[in-house]
């Protein structure tokens, strides 16, 4: 990761916000909040799925296929919130595309040079869960960006005293150190606590095996290790803190135990099959947090680094890790 991506993330000039249209009211507060935190400019965004068509009749009444109704309607949703962002002084654009929303958002990302992602959904239905988990998964994927998700449990903090807390769940692998470094980051920003959180199996799994468990377990030493680093690069107060059980439960109950404003995963490379796995840790959490969830996906390795691993320029073999 380099030093320049760290500053664009953290002081983004332009926020990409993806909206189905139904979670406009939902979704749009936050987007609100981080452009007048950092200045960005919104890029507003829906893509109309190219098979979705809208259907209209003609002069006789025989029904017909009407796709530049279905765009003039977007665009007359989201127009409306740009004239909000106006009177607030955010700058703010509305495009609305054809195609497949996974390529288009990736697309429009690369296109006005995004900072960062926004996307979010308010439906609870079997068909908005899986929307949340297949299209938020897949961008997360597509563009090595922040990429924040306002589930349909978030909401903006309620103004305290009590102490601002950015909770970092982290695997401790090598490729999981730029989300902490940028979780941190962020927490400096906000003037509010990293927490770095790494969830063990369950105590008893653990024992049985005849491994050390909670504080004086191997992972609780490397997390030690990760805190003072991450700490010493944003100069922010750090707490380590480990927990037994299942990832995703363990995540979401220190989040509302200590009150998170934001909740920081790292993303890992993975076969497109597995993105939609309802059951996995990144699903569930982006589906019931109680705050935003910014994700960035590990970077990817270089040419040279993949040739120096396979020991050939023409034959890359993934690693069973990712």
């Amino acid at each position: 990761m380099r030093d320049s991506d760290m500053g664009r993330w953290t002081h983004p000039a332009t926020i990409l916000v993806a909206t189905d249209l139904s979670d406009l009211d939902h979704l749009m507060p936050f987007a609100l909040e981080q452009a007048g935190e950092t200045g960005a400019r919104l890029i507003l965004l829906h893509v109309l799925p190219a098979s979705v068509a809208v259907i209209a009749a003609d002069a006789s009444g025989m029904p017909y296929y009407n796709t530049s109704s279905a765009l003039e309607t977007a665009e007359e949703m989201l127009r409306p919130w740009c004239e909000v962002a106006a009177r607030r002084g955010i700058r703010c654009d509305e495009l609305v595309r054809e195609g497949h929303p996974t390529q288009q958002i990736a697309a429009i990302a690369r296109q006005y040079q995004a900072d960062r992602v926004l996307l979010g959904t308010r439906s609870r239905s079997k068909l908005g869960k899986l929307l949340l988990g297949s299209v938020a998964e897949q961008v997360l994927r597509s563009v090595y960006l922040p990429v924040i998700t306002v589930g349909p449990e978030a909401h903006l903090p309620v103004a305290s005293d009590g102490e601002r807390v950015v909770l970092h769940a982290t695997t401790l692998r090598e490729t999981s150190r730029p989300s902490a470094a940028l979780a941190c980051q962020v927490a400096a920003i906000r003037n509010a606590k990293l927490v770095l959180l790494h969830v063990l199996p369950p105590i008893d799994v653990m024992q049985r095996k005849g491994m050390s468990t909670g504080l004086e377990s191997k992972a609780m030493v490397e997390l030690r290790i990760l805190a003072e680093q991450t700490g010493a690069g944003c100069c922010s107060a750090v707490e380590p803190v480990v927990a037994h059980g299942n990832p995703f439960i363990e995540i979401l109950a220190l989040a509302a135990a200590r009150h998170a404003g934001l909740i920081v995963l790292g993303a890992t490379r993975r076969l497109a099959f597995e993105h939609l796995t309802r059951e996995r840790t990144i699903y569930r959490v982006l589906s019931h947090a109680r705050c935003p969830v910014l994700t960035l996906r590990e970077p990817q390795p270089m040419p040279e680094e993949v040739q120096s691993e396979t020991g050939s320029a023409h034959v890359v073999t993934p690693s069973p890790h990712h």
